[in-house]
């Protein structure tokens, strides 16, 4: 079935639709004539306008010709109708959903009780952990990253929390293997936190990896020779007390990461800089017009803009550019 809204009107229908409101009664012939077009293209055209409503058949033969407004109105109102009765059910569907936001709250609170200790398996539900402490750490990270080189992977999805985290001024202590920086993609993300404001160093031993939010949750993973097999989450003060004297002992023990000369080009301000940070984030061109209340438009245009001055082949590369920068500072 022919889509309406996919038909497009040429020229020999334009003109048949002029023809058919002056010459309502003419064959298809006489159109023809009349408008120098062959048989087949006035039929063709008639087809293309009723398919718009333009023309109707009227009882006694031939076509009337509609207005564009009412056959517009004609059209397009079932489609209103329908969107409307979408963003109603979106409405309610939202609105269910936000109701369970208390049950959210209390059932937080209760896996937040400082005796815990939860056990977390698969690597959706251990992203889905991580996103969750990273939208709600407020002071302080502290993370200990073994196993020298990372995969880029992994450091494609920590690079935007990071560099979220250090946006909310959340300052970030970080310690690697000296081996990560013989590894170019493991250098550059390094480089890249020093660059976003992070405090990072290097050491020769590295006891486990470890992340603790705000002194007040630690995540360690279930077995440190596969970081996907699960973490635990410990929340226990003892627990928690003991971590934190590990994480300054290995600090202690740590040298500085030298970071690049960086060079002195101006960075971007105003709206330029808002999509950089935004970018940097992780966030798609869509979110980030939603954000700046701008155009999809020009969003790709500035983002394009900003990988060209960048030299960067795709965002992620761009993220890492712009921190050795300053840019993200």
């Amino acid at each position: 079935m022919t889509d309406p809204l996919a038909t497009e009107l040429d020229a020999a229908a334009v003109r048949v639709y002029q023809l058919r409101v002056t010459h309502p009664t003419d064959l298809a012939s006489q159109l023809a004539s009349r408008a120098g077009l062959s048989r087949e293209q006035v039929s063709e055209a008639e087809d293309k306008l009723a398919t718009l409503g333009l023309i109707q058949r009227s009882p006694s033969g031939g076509w009337v010709a509609i207005s564009p407004e009412s056959a517009a109105e004609t059209l397009i109102a079932p489609m209103e109708r329908d969107i409307l009765q979408r963003r109603i059910a979106m409405a309610a569907t939202r609105e269910r959903l936000h109701t369970l936001s208390g049950d959210y709250l209390e059932a937080r609170s209760m896996r937040s009780a400082k005796s815990s200790i939860e056990i977390v398996e698969g690597i959706d539900n251990i992203r889905a952990v991580i996103d969750d402490l990273v939208r709600t750490c407020v002071s302080t990270l502290h993370v200990l990253i073994s196993g020298g080189g990372q995969s880029e992977a992994g450091i494609r999805a920590a690079l935007p929390l990071d560099l979220e985290l250090r946006s909310r001024g959340v300052e970030i202590h970080a310690v690697f293997l000296h081996s990560a920086r013989r590894h170019r993609a493991t250098a550059q993300y390094m480089d890249a936190l020093s660059g976003a404001g992070a405090h990072v160093r290097c050491t020769g031993i590295l006891p486990s990896r470890m992340q603790i939010y705000d002194g007040e949750c630690a995540l360690l993973p279930l077995d440190p020779k596969d970081p996907q097999a699960g973490v635990s989450i410990v929340r226990d003060p003892s627990v928690l007390s003991f971590l934190g004297q590990l994480f300054a002992h290995c600090w202690a023990q740590s040298t500085p990461f030298p970071e690049e000369e960086r060079p002195t080009a101006q960075g971007p301000t105003g709206t330029e800089r808002q999509v950089l940070l935004l970018m940097a984030s992780g966030r798609t061109n869509e979110e980030i017009a939603g954000r700046l209340g701008i155009s999809q438009r020009s969003v790709s245009r500035t983002v394009a803009q900003l990988m060209e001055r960048l030299q960067a082949a795709n965002r992620f590369q761009a993220g890492v550019r712009a921190t050795q920068l300053g840019w993200l500072s």
